[in-house]
């Protein structure tokens, strides 16, 4: 029999120098990352099954047993599902065989609770094997070897492991765990059955333990009955039971089914640390039936902006497994949804690619994302739900259960806000739903509370339009002097500062019948916000001003499209914007970073007839630089860069001389 020492990945052997050191803060978790392991062996041998039924060999029935040894110091889970061959026990065990293995290196922290977190996230829940034991040996055979291409690997959890060919009878894995002197107490029926229902207890498939009794000790004289006894103990009988419901969570009547177990699911299946903040668990019945399960986390992923990592919900069919991050039943700006779908119409050997043309899929999808979208806007309802006295001094009373909704909604915005706007974009027959869940920072507030209603609800009398502006950040776009005339008028503006608001307000160009504006797109028309006074003054300046704006676009011909006289500064000198039909300069400058071909488009500069520096403009020797400061000092208003930042500091050096 062939046996071989090899190294871990350098990735893994700083994994488990963490683990080792209890990464875990809550221990006894190992147990759950390794039934969940042993359940989805089960799930993936029934699933290759459908088309091979030869790999259930002589053992049809599915089931993970959970036995130990005291004298040995053992514990070991065992499940009859595809195993490994050896070559997948080094592959699988030795490295963390994920794409995003150099972003989880860099996300661990040190920080127990936050790294517990990602263990699970990466599939590396093996390894918490390691909080408990100081040796683990792993022996499996893949379903449809022979007997004799068994493989034993063996690690003590430090840089190396060893492999060897073993003959093993039974397909499947055990996993036998060395326990340490401080983890003992998981060598206890009462205490292993404890953690199992706490966190296992939805596994659809039978977790076994053997039966134990009561057997007083022996007599300590035979001939005496009144002599006393050695202690007694509990003895197993050889006889195996069920210790788990074995009914998967989601088939179980709503009623029957407590918070915490609800919650707990969720954790086994995102393996995320914390609770849900909400989750939604229907039995849908018309042309397409199903059941879905669907949760909606407390906090983001690290890898949410990846839009080319598999997400999705569990698909079963009939309460068979058929794949995880099944992302055909929900559209992609929902990808932060955990949970289950179980379909009762599509067919055992569905595929990715049926998935995309299945019209009982379409019909999924659509009923997934109404329902998301439902538990959204029932957060969103009682955001800002709290108890007082009404006008007719009734007083509310608010339930337990919408109490603890209260702030939820703010969370879930905070986290996924962003990704929620993409919807705009992707899905149009929700984009009027979409848009009432979304929320911004506004001139009048600085936190991201403001809905479309709100700001709707505090227009002032003859404004015919919402108006927002889109920035890199808060401060740049409280700041920019594009909003200098809202503010002396008091005109509420949205500030929009996640880097997918541009792309999705083009798709969105109007709320409840009232058009969006950008600030920093046309000419500015305020309509009947604006007294014939200050437009007759406006065009006067204008006019007056006709002879520098003719000199000024000359000057600025190569930077800028044109140049006019603008009515929406105050304090500033110049400020640039774009046609309305332009893209922006903030969106141009995103797309270069991100390696994109932008459109060459020439901003507008708007300039401040009334502003001493603009007025210095005319008969001045020192035209053409100031021209070109002005110009520069308009785009670093608005987190751009000069072209030329070393022209541009020579400039403002020599007027400073």
């Amino acid at each position: 029999m062939s046996k071989q020492t090899l190294s871990f990945q350098a990735e893994v052997a700083q994994l488990l120098h963490l683990v080792t050191h209890s990464l875990y803060s809550n221990q006894e978790i190992f147990l759950r990352e390794l039934i969940s392991n042993a359940s989805d062996a089960c799930d993936k041998l029934r699933f290759e099954g459908l088309n091979n039924a030869a790999l259930f060999e002589d053992a049809p029935n599915l089931e993970v047993r959970v036995t130990f040894d005291k004298a040995a110091k053992t514990l070991t889970i065992t499940d009859n599902g595809i195993g490994m061959s050896q070559q997948e026990a080094i592959d699988h065990l030795g490295t963390i065989a994920k794409s995003g293995t150099k972003d989880f290196m860099g996300k661990l922290s040190g920080d127990q609770k936050a790294d517990a977190q990602l263990i699970g996230q990466f599939g590396v829940g093996f390894y918490s094997g390691f909080i408990v034991a100081d040796k683990i040996t792993v022996e499996s055979r893949r379903a449809g070897l022979k007997p004799e291409e068994g493989v034993r690997w063996t690690s003590g959890g430090t840089g190396d492991f060893e492999v060897e060919t073993i003959t093993r009878a039974q397909r499947g894995t055990s996993i036998i765990l060395h326990l340490r002197d401080d983890a003992e107490e998981y060598l206890n029926a009462w205490k292993l059955k404890q953690v199992i229902a706490k966190y296992s207890d939805h596994i659809s498939l039978p977790i076994l333990m053997e039966k134990e009794e009561w057997k007083d000790g022996e007599l300590i004289n035979p001939n005496d009955e009144n002599g006393g006894r050695q202690p007694g103990g509990m003895v197993k009988t050889g006889e195996w039971e069920t210790i788990n419901k074995a009914s998967a969570l989601w088939t179980r009547p709503k009623k029957d089914i407590t918070e915490e177990q609800y919650a707990e699911f969720y954790k086994t299946i995102s393996h995320d640390h914390e609770a849900p903040l909400t989750w939604a668990h229907n039995r849908v019945e018309g042309n397409t039936e199903y059941t879905q399960l669907l949760y909606i986390p407390a906090k983001a992923p690290f890898d949410l902006w990846n839009r080319d990592k598999k997400a999705g919900v569990k698909l079963y069919v009939k309460r068979v497994f058929i794949m995880d991050d099944a992302e055909a039943l929900t559209p992609t700006y929902l990808r932060f949804v955990k949970g289950v779908i179980d379909s009762a119409d599509l067919p055992l050997n569905v595929s990715r690619e049926l998935l995309q043309e299945s019209r009982d899929v379409r019909s999924i999808r659509e009923g997934s994302t109404k329902r998301v979208l439902s538990m959204l806007e029932d957060l969103a309802k009682h955001d800002k739900h709290t108890t007082g006295e009404g006008a007719d001094g009734v007083t509310d009373v608010v339930s337990e259960e919408d109490k603890a909704k209260e702030g939820k909604y703010t969370k879930f915005y905070a986290e996924f806000g962003a990704v929620l706007k993409e919807g705009l974009g992707e899905d149009f027959g929700n984009r009027e739903r979409l848009a009432k869940l979304l929320r911004f920072a506004s001139t009048t507030s600085d936190t991201v509370s403001v809905s479309f209603a709100d700001y709707k609800a505090r227009m002032k009398e003859g404004q015919e339009a919402i108006y927002y502006i889109t920035a890199d950040t808060l401060a740049a776009a409280k700041n920019s002097p594009q909003l200098e005339v809202f503010k002396k008028k008091g005109i509420e503006v949205l500030l929009m500062t996640d880097r997918v608001d541009e792309w999705a307000l083009n798709y969105l160009h109007e709320f409840d019948g009232t058009p969006l504006q950008s600030v920093a797109k046309g000419a500015v028309d305020l309509g009947k916000l604006q007294d014939e006074a200050e437009k007759k003054a406006a065009e006067e300046a204008a006019e007056a001003f006709k002879p520098v704006l003719a000199k000024l676009k000359e000057a600025l011909k190569d930077k800028a499209e044109d140049v006019r006289v603008t009515t929406r500064l105050v304090d500033s000198p110049a400020c640039l914007v774009v046609q309305d039909d332009g893209m922006s300069t903030q969106l141009a400058r995103m797309l270069k970073q991100a390696g994109q071909q932008a459109p060459e488009t020439k901003p507008v500069l708007e300039v401040n007839a009334e502003h001493a520096l603009v007025k210095k403009l005319d008969g001045s020797v020192h035209f053409h630089d100031l021209a070109h400061i002005l110009f520069d000092q308009a785009l670093l208003a608005e987190g751009g860069l000069p072209e030329d930042p070393a022209a541009y500091v020579k400039r403002v050096n020599a007027l400073l001389a």
